[in-house]
């Protein structure tokens, strides 16, 4: 009980290495700080990709092994090793299975981050959701989905003025990914996005921090590079191929607004929980999974983003379409610190800064 709990709360983060699933983990643990005083351990369970999770999932269910020797069989945890703990915390398929498995063998309650698959609600303390069908769940909460970024710290305004031809933005944050599963990029689509930034630039005086990312193909990299030399309209390009993950702090910092390529639900959470107007932008050859895609209308119907295909851009456009986002005002994690105090008082109950 967190009343009783002497000290910080120490929680074990379950990570499978991919950032898109970690920092939903992240998120939580940083709203769980606005809680209480806090001590994570940061462990990865990563599933042997020489098993795949149907056996483990087989095994687990069929056979008499404890929880330690399929831990260690099958996703390389020690549960001998692990550091003494009170909550465990994970996101991504690969982790559900060590999740429920250390919670039941260290007797600690758990919180999972996403869809559940083969396992029930029961098997954990809390799911932290992004998706609206499981709003009457008693052991979901449904939130934006979850990263650790303040956007107090980043000193990003509480009321953001409307931007559009009365108050152009100074500085347009374009955050640009590439083809996945579902989306599929022409390169003249790609022109046309670069085309529109500079005629953004032309009629406001708008300059752009543009970023790519790890899917983003190395001609558009090079093309973007070339723009950046011979052109005042970027202020700064952060290459991927160069800096790596971590840059968007500082571009969300100092960006007015934000144009994201859609390919990316998480860059665009992000972004609207650092309550930014976020303009988002798809090529023609685009579709979400049905849970995605209510996620996505979620985002619509709280005026928090609008969407724009590429081939429709332009200045006038993007000045309607600004006109009618409303960012968020509040502070996300203390939002998610508030809901996890609610539905777990006996890890957050007595210990709250809230």
């Amino acid at each position: 009980m967190a009343s009783e709990r002497q000290g910080p709360l120490r929680i074990l983060l379950l990570s499978d290495e991919r950032p898109g699933h970690y920092h939903l983990s992240e998120g939580v643990v940083a709203a769980a700080r606005r809680l209480t005083g806090i001590e994570c351990h940061k462990v990865c369970a990563r599933r042997r990709r020489i098993l795949p999770g149907r056996l483990l999932s087989h095994m687990r269910q069929s056979y008499d092994w404890p929880p330690e020797r399929h831990l260690k069989f099958g996703y390389g945890v020690n549960i001998k090793t692990l550091p003494a703990i009170d909550l465990v915390v994970s996101a991504g398929g690969d982790t559900l299975i060590p999740n429920v498995d250390i919670s039941r063998s260290l007797g600690v309650p758990n919180i999972f981050c996403g869809s559940l698959r083969q396992f029930k609600p029961d098997d954990f303390s809390l799911i932290v959701t992004s998706y609206k069908r499981w709003a009457d769940s008693p052991r979901h909460i449904v939130v934006v989905k979850p990263n650790a970024m303040d956007p107090d710290t980043l000193g990003r305004p509480d009321n953001v003025p409307q931007f559009g031809h009365h108050n152009p933005p100074k500085i347009a944050g374009l955050l640009i990914g590439g083809n996945s599963g579902l989306f599929t990029y022409r390169r003249d689509e790609w022109n046309r996005l670069l085309r529109f930034m500079l005629s953004v630039t032309e009629a406001w005086g708008t300059r752009w921090i543009v970023s790519t990312s790890r899917r983003t193909e190395n001609w558009l990299g090079d093309e973007i590079a070339k723009l950046a030399r011979l052109t005042d309209a970027i202020a700064e390009f952060i290459d991927y191929r160069k800096a790596g993950p971590g840059t968007l702090p500082d571009l969300f910092a100092r960006s007015d607004i934000l144009v994201c390529t859609e390919d990316s639900s998480s860059m665009i959470s992000e972004a609207v929980c650092v309550r930014m107007p976020v303009i988002g932008v798809a090529p023609e050859s685009h579709e979400f999974k049905s849970e995605e895609a209510d996620y996505r209308k979620f985002l619509l119907e709280n005026d928090w983003v609008r969407y724009v295909l590429i081939g429709g851009l332009s200045v006038d456009r993007l000045a309607q379409v600004l006109g009618e986002v409303k960012p968020r005002n509040d502070n996300h994690l203390d939002h998610l610190a508030g809901l996890l105090k609610t539905r777990l008082p006996d890890v957050f109950g007595g210990n709250g800064a809230l």
